[in-house]
């Protein structure tokens, strides 16, 4: 069967508790500091006067997750979650078990029923040096905040040396683009007037075109009626030349079919006489 080789995780937190006793040195806040194993886990908590400790065997654990129908994981990790950070929804609670043990306790709720995790410790063997551990991982933690706050803070402040680079490079571009569209609309500008310039030329010298070309047409309808009318004037003339002497005198212009007839008949009309 293989083993866990998962490294520990390590966390302190420190929780505001109730103590029983008021001649306790530290007052109403303790540090407690765990070790988490897959299975397991330890606890080490001082009030910064006196330390106690805490070993939960695998035994222990898993013997507590079935009383409370959990797997070993998920037992593991609820606890967890309430003895590495305050949960402002739990009472934390750190009373004497006699002998100069302690009891740490906290609540949580469970499908609307709360509940109470106690663990008991019992006094460090070496007081200072657990205090010292505490100590010792508390300082490791602000040296590895603080690291990571440099860290951020250069990482924050580059960003915002590359946001004002980029802002300022976003103004220029903004300006550049104006003068761009500036002068691309003037330009369009003086083509669009220039077009307009040259047709109206176009249309003025098409209006002189037309006006050119009307007035010669304007002559020939002229010379046309004047033909017409002296057409006209001849043709009455015939008709006035072609009707008979209202005296009865016959015509007063005789054809030379007609004349010649009425020749012919003179001369007949002596021969009978004869």
């Amino acid at each position: 069967m293989a083993t866990s080789t998962a490294a520990p995780r390590h966390s302190c937190a420190k929780l505001s508790v109730a103590v029983e006793d008021p001649k306790a040195g530290g007052g109403e806040a303790v540090f407690v500091k765990a070790t988490w194993h897959p299975t397991r886990f330890s606890l080490a908590v001082t009030d910064g006067g006196a330390a106690w400790v805490a070993q939960a065997s695998d035994a222990e654990v898993r013997l507590r997750a079935e009383q409370w129908d959990q797997p070993v994981a998920d037992y593991l990790a609820l606890a967890e979650r309430y003895l590495a950070f305050q949960q402002p929804s739990s009472t934390y609670s750190f009373h004497d078990a006699a002998n100069g043990n302690r009891r740490l306790s906290w609540t949580f709720e469970k499908q609307g029923t709360k509940l109470e995790w106690r663990w008991k410790l019992q006094p460090a063997p070496n007081t200072q040096q657990t205090i010292a551990e505490i100590l010792d991982f508390l300082m490791d933690a602000n040296i590895r905040l603080s690291e990571e706050v440099v860290r951020k803070t250069q990482s924050f402040d580059k960003l915002k040396q590359e946001s004002e680079k980029c802002l300022q490079q976003s103004e220029r571009f903004n300006i550049e683009k104006a003068e761009f569209e500036q002068s691309t609309f003037s330009k369009f500008v003086a083509v669009l007037n220039s077009k307009k310039a040259k047709l109206r030329q176009l249309k003025d010298k098409l209006t002189e075109l037309e006006s050119a070309d009307k007035a010669p047409k304007e002559e020939d309808e002229n010379s046309t009626d004047k033909t017409e009318l002296f057409e006209e004037a001849s043709d009455k003339d015939a008709s006035v030349n072609d009707e008979p002497s209202e005296t009865g005198g016959g015509d007063l212009h005789s054809s030379p079919e007609k004349t010649a007839a009425t020749s012919r008949g003179g001369r007949g009309r002596k021969r009978t006489r004869k």
